[in-house]
């Protein structure tokens, strides 16, 4: 008898593990959902923006690229956004600047910092228009000026911040781990860089990029 009524606490046991795990797991793809959705609709509101500038300034008004710096670098944060479906085409991870902590770390990883100061490796939030296209020693071999259009990344030229490629960046999330960090320029990984390259080349305007946090 007492093997039995030990057997079937056992079994009620897994029952209500299995229920925990079974909800656990709803609970988590909930949460994942709607984190998406506020994603999205964060994307949304600044690409109608980026919108109204781009006909305003005579760019593509096709797509534009938007970086979200707010975001952990572990995660997918380079947006390639389709203006005319009002929807994410494309979405890549990439690197930004390590400022004070060593290179190639992912130290800033929850909390990357801003400057437009000459030096002072880190990333520059504002709008980009993409510039001439040129040779690059990283990734690809690829990289494009950066034109900064706002007073917070006025320097970029200064700065040779450009848009390339690093053998170092994954094409998959690496999170809770960070993407590494250079010295400031939006680095992408070789993949996503051959796709942006080629919108980019194949674009009779001009292409907006714009880094926000």
């Amino acid at each position: 008898m007492a093997i039995l009524k030990l057997t079937a606490i056992i079994f009620l046991s897994l029952i209500s593990a299995s229920l925990f795990v079974s909800r656990g797991t709803i609970e988590l793809s909930t949460l994942e959902k709607v984190s998406r959705e506020v994603e999205i609709d964060r994307l949304r509101s600044k690409a109608a923006e980026a919108k109204k500038y781009c006909n305003l300034n005579d760019l593509n008004q096709d797509f534009f690229f938007l970086v979200d710096l707010k975001r952990h670098s572990g995660l997918k944060r380079f947006y390639v956004w389709n203006f005319d479906k009002d929807t994410l085409d494309h979405s890549f991870l990439v690197s930004h600047g390590c400022g004070d902590n060593p290179w190639g770390k992912d130290d800033s990883k929850e909390n990357a910092t801003v400057s437009n100061e000459d030096g002072s490796h880190k990333s520059s939030v504002g709008k980009y228009i993409i510039g001439k296209r040129g040779y690059s020693s990283w990734g690809i071999n690829v990289n494009y000026k950066l034109h900064g259009k706002d007073a917070t990344n006025s320097n970029a030229l200064k700065r040779l911040i450009v848009l390339h490629s690093w053998d170092a960046v994954p094409d998959e999330e690496v999170y809770p781990n960070g993407t590494p960090e250079g010295w400031g320029c939006p680095a992408l990984s070789n993949s996503a860089m051959r796709l942006i390259d080629d919108k980019v080349r194949n674009s009779k305007k001009k292409v907006l990029l714009w880094v926000i946090q």
